[in-house]
């Protein structure tokens, strides 16, 4: 493999990036400067979208008022999501309310590991995805849609896989996404938008390289949902 001009350090083989691209939430004091950061969303830009419209927008955040502006508005969305795990629940899931009581949500504390990482990391990116270009196929059924995140979470993931390249790395965080209307009133985002997710990004205190994922054979199989593993 030749050597990317583009790119500061030797570029890792794909599939090596894609067996070792962690979910990252403790971060070195190292800095990410813009040129680091230009190169990963340059390489990144070219996640496909419905249409290829390009609908996302990212918010680069270093301030850390704002930060903290932002992991204010964790709570509500934190505290249920711990409240069901403590209860043998899958959090936030759509299908079943949750079975522990308002009251008992309420009184469960936020821990730092779900707020640390926004106000630790050296840069944080809050993705955005325009609504008005978007095409919702599923707009219309009596479920939660997921269509639309096609336009936008490629986007999210290839500046993960970039960051994996550079010796960085980050994580896909979503409790902000319950207080939409207040994220996007303190970014001044337009109406038609929704927010995605925010990824704090910087250089990992430990770098894991042994991801555990479920085999193929569990979730991959032929010609039917219940037809033979592949």
């Amino acid at each position: 493999m030749q050597p990317d001009p583009l790119s500061s350090v030797s570029p890792m083989e794909l599939y090596d990036v894609m067996r070792t691209t962690p979910a990252t939430r403790e971060f070195t004091d190292d800095p990410v400067d813009d040129e680091t950061l230009r190169r990963i969303l340059d390489h990144a830009r070219f996640a496909p979208s419905g249409g290829n419209r390009q609908g996302a927008h990212v918010v680069v955040v270093r301030e850390q008022a704002t930060r903290q502006a932002l992991v204010e508005l964790y709570p509500s969305a934190v505290k249920r999501y711990v409240a069901q795990v403590k209860a043998g629940e899958a959090p936030w899931n759509s299908v079943h309310p949750p079975g522990p009581s308002p009251e008992e949500i309420e009184a469960t504390e936020v821990p730092d590991r779900f707020t640390g990482p926004v106000l630790e990391a050296p840069v944080v990116l809050v993705f955005f995805v325009d609504l008005s270009v978007v095409a919702s196929m599923d707009q219309d059924l009596d479920r939660v849609g997921v269509i639309s995140g096609g336009s936008v979470y490629p986007l999210v993931w290839n500046v993960l896989l970039a960051a994996r390249n550079e010796g960085l790395g980050g994580t896909i965080t979503t409790m902000a996404v319950v207080e939409e209307a207040k994220v996007k009133e303190l970014f001044g985002v337009p109406d038609t938008y929704a927010v995605a997710a925010v990824v704090p990004l910087g250089r990992p205190v430990k770098v894991l390289t042994k991801l555990k994922r479920q085999p193929i054979e569990e979730f991959v199989t032929r010609e039917r949902y219940d037809g033979p593993a592949l």
